[in-house]
Parts: C-alpha cells; structure tokens; sequence
C-alpha cells in the first residue's frame, strides 16, 4: 500500500467517524427534553409573558434541533388585579416526564420525582440546550439564578406576594423567586441547595437579576 493511498483510507476513516458523531449528537439533542437556557431575554422579569417565555424555550429548542418538541419554561404565575384567575403552577405545564438533558442523562422521571430529592438537577446536569454548564458559584460570572416564581413544591405563591415580576411582564415591579441550578448557595442552607426555589431576586430588572447571581435564565421542559 503506498503512501497516497494509506492516507485517502485514513482521511476517509476520519471523515466517517466525524460524520457518525455529528449523526449521534443531533440525535441525541432531537432526544433532549429539559434544557437551561443559555440566554436570556434580556430584559430582566420582563419575558413577555408566559407566552413570550415559552417563545424564547421553543427558540432555543429549534437552534439545537430539537424544535420536533413543544416547550415550556418552567414558571409559576400568580393571580393580580390585572389578570383575576390567572394563578399557574409551574408543575402543570411541563408534561409528564421523563425528561433527560443534551447528553441523554435523565434528571427525573416524573412530577413527583422531579420536585424530590431524587431528582438530578445540578452542576453535572443542569444543561444548557448546548450541552454546557451553567456558571456557578466559583466561576467568575456566577449565573445559578434560574427564575421560577415557584414555591419549592413547584407551584404558585399566594397572590399577595409579587415574586413573578408582574407575571413576567415587568422590569420594574416586584421581584421573582430563583432557584440555583448547581444546588449550592452563599449561605449553606436547605434553601440555597433548592433547585427551584433558593430566594428572591433584588428586583425585575436585569441588573438586579445579575446582581443576586443569575442572568434572567429559565429552566425549559419538553411536554
């Protein structure tokens, strides 16, 4: 075998090995139900919504490939003035499970499991839709802060209480609920190792998210 030869088998070899992983990754994404986002909206609690949230978990989905699925940002709402009966839990609208991450590791299999301590979001697994780990406590951008406006059983607070930033339509008004996706906390404390529901934000907008250790970033599920 000369030498032109050995290295058309050994380009073409390589060639089919590349082709196979990018095959297996695109896979592996279209299979991907649970994703952080690995952007924000950019302005702060004002997501447009639940429905402009959604958008923006839909968006990203689509970016990787894995549009085939219908998405929600986990988000609980709560009943105003404004918008009487509009109280939702951010259990209710995420589907069933199970749902896995960008490398197919599966972070709960159900409602229940997800919000027990048997569910597997952290630092490992708390994915963005790239596949990439949020920054955490440690890094020099810490970004844990997921928004969730949720109380840690996954639903709505009482109405009287303002931690959703005006249901996400606000920059302004109120404050929302964070939890920290590495589970991990200034302060060691049960409520700082809460994947959904560790404190408040300092205010609605995107200063302040960043402020208190996030960067307006959402927590997307697959129905």
């Amino acid at each position: 075998m000369n030498i032109t030869t050995r290295s058309s088998i050994l380009a073409s070899a390589a060639l089919l090995a590349l082709v196979l992983s990018g095959t297996a990754q695109a896979q592996q994404a279209a299979n991907m139900t649970f994703f952080v986002t690995s952007t924000p909206v950019g302005k702060g609690g004002d997501l447009g919504g639940l429905e402009g949230a959604d958008a923006h978990c839909q968006q990203l989905a689509q970016s990787v490939g894995a549009g085939g699925h219908t998405w929600h940002a986990y988000l609980s709402s709560s009943t105003n003035a404004a918008n009487p009966g509009a109280t939702v839990n951010a259990r209710d609208r995420i589907g069933r499970g199970p749902w896995q991450n960008a490398k197919g590791v599966v972070i709960a299999t159900s409602v229940d499991d997800l919000h027990s301590a048997n569910n597997k979001i952290n630092t490992e697994n708390g994915l963005t839709e790239r596949g990439q780990k949020v920054p955490g406590v440690g890094y020099v951008f810490n970004m844990h802060d997921i928004m969730t406006g949720s109380q840690p059983d996954g639903r709505a607070f009482p109405g009287n209480m303002n931690l959703t930033c005006n249901n996400y339509a606000s920059s302004e008004f109120g404050k929302v609920e964070v939890g920290h996706v590495d589970r991990t906390g200034l302060a060691d404390t049960a409520q700082a190792h809460s994947w959904n529901s560790s404190h408040q934000s300092r205010d609605c907008s995107q200063e302040g998210l960043i402020a208190t250790g996030g960067n307006g970033l959402l927590y997307c599920f697959a129905q």
